[in-house]
């Protein structure tokens, strides 16, 4: 049995839905074809944001997406003219990055600190962009909330520039401490936010099932896109998800994963306290998946490449950067860490690794 260790949940629970799915017998007929995405589960979502996130959405302005990527493919080919200008956190996600590069976007990239997303780095740098990618609950991948103030300073620069954000809400169900700040898009009153969330993260990675809700105003326009583009998820999926949302089977099972991991990352971060705390520097995070460790010395990638060698499988920080000289540092999952002496056993080592 190995314990690489990833930055995704392993675990398929596809069982458990599919058994919810089984008990209610929902047939094709009762599965009609729209381009946004199986109605029941629009509906589903748009009251499970209403009381998780404080967004007020209806229905209609839910798109269904085969995962984030077909989110940001039918963004871009809604709103994206060619060489349009794009803010891009500093490190960022690498999935957005590529997605926002093929579709032929100018990138510009905006560094993160401890207060998330600088937007007045952003506005210094390129204050007539068009778009801004940014993950406020947890920045990807440092972990850290983007600050109300910036929060309403970026929501200020894109009203006034009739700029669109588009926020990636991809992990916001696990925060282990502190109160969460409200969603990005609970705060938009001018109608500039383009909210994405997944199913994938807190489900199972093969799901592949997001959703992105767009401004009352862009769901024709999106809708004749999503037509186009055919990139929806299964229809028997979304009925899946939908009654596992409806009959409350969601909320009991974030509840326990909550707690799950919780314990799992305790256990990850005390043996990397204990075995290489003066070669790491561990981010403090208040939520996620992963921890990012920076390294005092040492190139990230080349010690990412000895680490799954001997079978942990983490990520070179410095990897996550669309330009050069990026913070060296490892991203390291947690939640197939099963035991606080499996933790040990990973973090002994990787203590041999960095030595």
């Amino acid at each position: 049995m190995t314990d690489a260790i990833t930055i995704q949940n392993p675990r398929n629970r596809g069982g458990s839905t599919g058994h919810v799915l089984a008990k209610r017998s929902v047939t094709f007929t009762e599965i009609r074809t729209d381009a946004r995405g199986y109605a029941p589960l629009r509906a589903a979502i748009a009251t499970y944001l209403g009381i998780s996130r404080g967004i007020n959405c209806h229905p209609e302005q839910i798109f269904v997406c085969a995962g984030y990527r077909a989110c940001l493919d039918l963004i871009s080919h809604t709103l994206m003219g060619p060489g349009a200008t794009c803010w891009l956190e500093e490190p960022g996600y690498f999935m957005a990055r590529n997605a926002l590069l093929e579709a032929g976007a100018q990138l510009v990239p905006v560094p993160v600190d401890d207060q998330g997303l600088d937007v007045a780095q952003g506005i210094a740098r390129a204050p007539e962009a068009g778009f801004a990618v940014v993950t406020p609950t947890h920045q990807s991948p440092l972990g850290v909330s983007l600050s109300l103030p910036r929060r309403l300073a970026l929501l200020d620069w894109a009203n006034r520039q009739g700029s669109w954000i588009i926020e990636d809400d991809y992990d916001s169900e696990y925060r282990y401490q502190g109160k969460p700040l409200p969603a990005l898009k609970s705060l938009d009153q001018q109608g500039r936010v383009l909210y994405t969330g997944t199913f994938s993260k807190v489900l199972f990675p093969g799901l592949r099932l997001a959703y992105l809700v767009v401004p009352a105003e862009q769901t024709a326009a999106f809708a004749r896109q999503a037509d186009r583009l055919h990139n929806h998820c299964p229809h028997l999926q979304q009925a899946t998800v939908a009654a596992f949302l409806n009959e409350g089977h969601f909320a009991r099972h974030l509840n326990k994963m909550r707690g799950l991991y919780a314990r799992r990352r305790q256990w990850l971060v005390e043996a990397l306290h204990q075995q290489v705390g003066g070669r790491l520097q561990i981010d403090p995070q208040a939520g996620g998946m992963h921890v990012v460790a920076g390294l005092g010395e040492g190139d990230d990638v080349q010690i990412a490449r000895r680490a799954r060698e001997v079978g942990i499988a983490v990520e070179p920080l410095s990897q996550w950067y669309l330009g050069d000289g990026g913070r060296q540092g490892l991203v390291m999952g947690f939640t197939n860490v099963v035991s606080a002496e499996q933790a040990v056993s990973v973090a002994v080592r990787l203590a041999r690794v960095i030595a």
